[in-house]
C-alpha cells in the first residue's frame, strides 16, 4: 500500500489578532507624532528665550503623560472588549447546554450557507456538538468572530502601549539631551524614525514599504507644522 503524501503548506501568517501588535504600533507612532508636535509648539512659542529647558521639560512631560494615558486607555479598552466577548461566549455555552438540538441545527445551517452539502453539514455539526467545549469554540468563531482561548490580554496591551509610546516619545527629545539648541535636529530624527516605523508596519500590510514610510512621515510633519504655527501665534501674542 502506498502511503499518501499530503501537500506541504509553504507560508505562515503573522499574529494579527493578538493583544500587542496594534497598541505597540499605535503607541510608537503616537509617541513620535504627539511629542514632536508638542516640542515644535513649545519651541515656537519660546523662541528667542535662548534656553531649551522649556522644550525639554515639555518633551518629558508629554512622554510621561502620554505613556500613562495610552496604557490606561488600552487596558480599559481591551479589558472591556475581552469581558464583553467572554460574556457572549458564556451566553453561547449556556444555550448549547440547554438547547443543543437547535444550536446544532443553527451550525449546520451556517455551513450550508457556506456551500457545504446539507447532509454533510448536519453530520459535521453533530460531530462538533459531541463535545461541549469544541461546540462553544466553533460557535464563538462562527457567530462572534472570536476564539475563547485567545482573547486579547489587557495587561499585555497596556504594557506594549506604554513602552512603545515612551520609546517613540523620547526620540524627539534626544537631540536636546545631546546639546542641540535648535528644533531642526529633533525634527530630522523624528521624521527618519517615522519613515522607518511606517515602512516596518507594511510588513503586516499589502502596501509597499516606501509608501508606508512616506505616508507616516508626511502625517507627522503636518502635525508638527500645524502645532508649530499654534505655538508661534500664542507666543507672539504674549499668551505663553
Amino acid at each position: 500500500m502506498t502511503e499518501q503524501v499530503l501537500p506541504t503548506v509553504h507560508h505562515e501568517h503573522a499574529d494579527v489578532t493578538g493583544g500587542w501588535l496594534r497598541p505597540a504600533v499605535f503607541g510608537a507612532m503616537d509617541g513620535l507624532v504627539s511629542n514632536v508636535a508638542l516640542i515644535a509648539g513649545v519651541a515656537a512659542g519660546t523662541q528667542g528665550s535662548g534656553s531649551s529647558t522649556a522644550v525639554v521639560l515639555a518633551g518629558f512631560a508629554g512622554l510621561s503623560a502620554g505613556a500613562f494615558s495610552m496604557a490606561v486607555g488600552e487596558y480599559t479598552s481591551v479589558a472591556s472588549q475581552s469581558e464583553a466577548a467572554a460574556h457572549e461566549v458564556t451566553k453561547e455555552r449556556r444555550e448549547i447546554e440547554v438547547n443543543g438540538a437547535a444550536e446544532t441545527a443553527e451550525l449546520a445551517a451556517a455551513y450550508v450557507g457556506k456551500g457545504v452539502d446539507p447532509e454533510l453539514a448536519r453530520q459535521v455539526a453533530e460531530q462538533i456538538h459531541r463535545d461541549v467545549e469544541t461546540a462553544v469554540a466553533v460557535h464563538a468563531k462562527e457567530e462572534l468572530g472570536v476564539d475563547p482561548s485567545e482573547l486579547a490580554s489587557p495587561m499585555l496591551a497596556a504594557v506594549s502601549s506604554f513602552v512603545a509610546f515612551a520609546v517613540g516619545a523620547i526620540i524627539p527629545v534626544a537631540p536636546y539631551l545631546f546639546g542641540a539648541a535648535a528644533l531642526w535636529p529633533a525634527l530630522a530624527v523624528t521624521m527618519a524614525a517615522l519613515f522607518i516605523c511606517g515602512a516596518l508596519v507594511t510588513r503586516f500590510t499589502v502596501q509597499p514599504w516606501w509608501f508606508g514610510g512616506l505616508r507616516q512621515m508626511a502625517l507627522g510633519a503636518a502635525a508638527a507644522g500645524l502645532t508649530y504655527l499654534v505655538g508661534d501665534l500664542v507666543g507672539g501674542a504674549g499668551l505663553g
